[in-house]
């Protein structure tokens, strides 16, 4: 029995969900069943064509030419007489097709298979199988997932280049926010190649080549460094509120250590125990794997130590603010408390989004799509916001640059504020 793959050209955006695979192993299975007992069949009747004296076969003979049974990567063809075209339901395991829409194969008057001219490879065609409304819409949503996440990268890069402007920004909390912002940079850029190179290209997708394997390793990485610097935020003001007296240069290795070494011990360990598996080695990697629980343990274990981190945080800082308390604390402590307060739930919305999302099809699964897509892809703008735009730091350290670079303007702007003051004060 011939078996060929099909040519990607004209399977569009489709791509394999999780079942698929084993879904094709049955049906490669059924199909070289099906092809072994019509060779068989063939054989014992001995079925032999002739051509007449012209060379070309004659009317009668070619109604006995079949074309053989053939698996072209996603369905079983069964032996079709020549000169004619088959017809099937398209594979309901793809998403981007329509089960209900069929695809055809051609066989040609010679008994072989329609060639493409193109790809000179057996080619069944899948075009009619494509749910342009459908299709449509992940291509809007993963559109989406583009523009947050160069929002995101955007803002990110505005915050790092403000950090690294001003001197009086070297404490160790904002050296904690770079790191944060250097992973949510590399994140969200690797995520902007991820949707422009590899999702929105089927034939990059079937060749699983290297570095589309690479990229969805790295964008995994840093994923796991996004959420330990996220755990590294929440330990900081822990130490800083409770524990108290510990040194900065050994709690910055530590917070190295956590941010950056763990996910690369994590990721290697995903990476071996996954490259065992055939299966789980295809496709760029796209497909959820069985071994993803080695990622997702680590990010719950990061998420829910903040969530305690955090707790113990407010109720130190309600004690030590409560009126009856002799203690003052610093603005930018609470403040920082605050956005961590707000970033945690945000980072863990990710999780908590997948055991909600809907069966495919349903009617509710585009708005979840969409809400994902924008919760998620703007994760690094919020962080920006929260930890740079409106940092009590930050906002001092750019008010004093300004009033040192433009004094007379701000001495003016005080004047005309001042003299509006009076003015309403005599008026009343």
């Amino acid at each position: 029995m011939e078996a060929v793959e099909s040519d990607v050209a004209n399977i569009s955006n489709a791509k394999l969900t999780g079942t698929a695979h084993e879904i094709l192993r049955n049906i490669l299975k059924d199909c070289i069943k099906i092809g072994e007992w019509e060779y068989h069949q063939q054989f014992k009747q001995d079925k032999e064509f002739h051509l007449d004296e012209t060379g070309s076969t004659t009317e009668s003979q070619q109604q006995k030419l079949y074309c053989p049974t053939i698996f072209d990567g996603f369905s079983c063809w069964n032996k079709t007489p020549a000169g004619t075209t088959v017809w099937q339901k398209c594979p309901s395991f793809l998403e981007g097709f329509h089960p209900k829409q069929l695809a055809f194969k051609r066989c040609m008057p010679d008994g072989t298979w329609f060639v493409h001219p193109e790809s000179n490879k057996t080619w069944s065609n899948y075009t009619t199988c494509v749910d342009t409304e459908d299709l449509r819409f992940r291509e809007f949503v993963n559109d989406l997932y583009v523009i947050g996440y160069t929002v995101s990268l955007l803002t990110l890069l505005i915050s790092i280049f403000i950090f690294f402007s001003f001197r009086t920004l070297k404490c160790t909390r904002i050296r904690i926010h770079i790191q944060l912002f250097i992973s949510l940079i590399l994140s969200c850029s690797l995520w902007i190649l991820w949707y422009l190179l590899v999702v929105d290209s089927p034939e990059i997708i079937i060749g699983n080549p290297t570095w589309c394997v690479v990229l969805h390793l790295l964008i995994h990485y840093f994923m796991l460094s996004n959420y330990m610097w996220m755990f590294c935020e929440g330990l900081h003001l822990h130490l800083v509120l409770v524990v108290v007296f510990v040194k900065d240069n050994v709690a910055l290795k530590w917070f190295y250590t956590i941010g950056w070494g763990i996910p690369l011990c994590v990721m290697s360990i995903y990476t071996y125990m996954r490259s065992l598996s055939f299966d789980d080695t295809e496709n760029c990697w796209m497909h959820e794997s069985e071994y993803i629980w080695i990622l997702t343990v680590p990010v719950t274990f990061s998420l829910f130590a903040s969530v305690l981190f955090l707790l113990n945080v407010i109720k130190v800082l309600l004690t030590k603010l409560h009126p009856c308390a002799g203690h003052t604390m610093p603005v930018g402590i609470r403040k920082a408390a605050r956005a961590t307060c707000i970033l945690v739930p945000l980072f863990g919305l990710q999780n908590a989004l997948l055991p909600l999302r809907p069966d495919p099809g349903s009617a509710i699964e585009p708005y979840y799509q969409i809400i994902a897509a924008i919760l998620i892809s703007l994760q690094g703008c919020c962080v920006a916001v929260l930890f740079c735009f409106i940092n009590h730091d930050v906002i001092f350290a750019i008010r004093c640059y300004l009033y040192k670079t433009f004094p007379d303007i701000f001495i003016n702007v005080r004047r005309d504020t001042s003299n509006n003051t009076l003015d309403k004060r005599t008026s009343m």
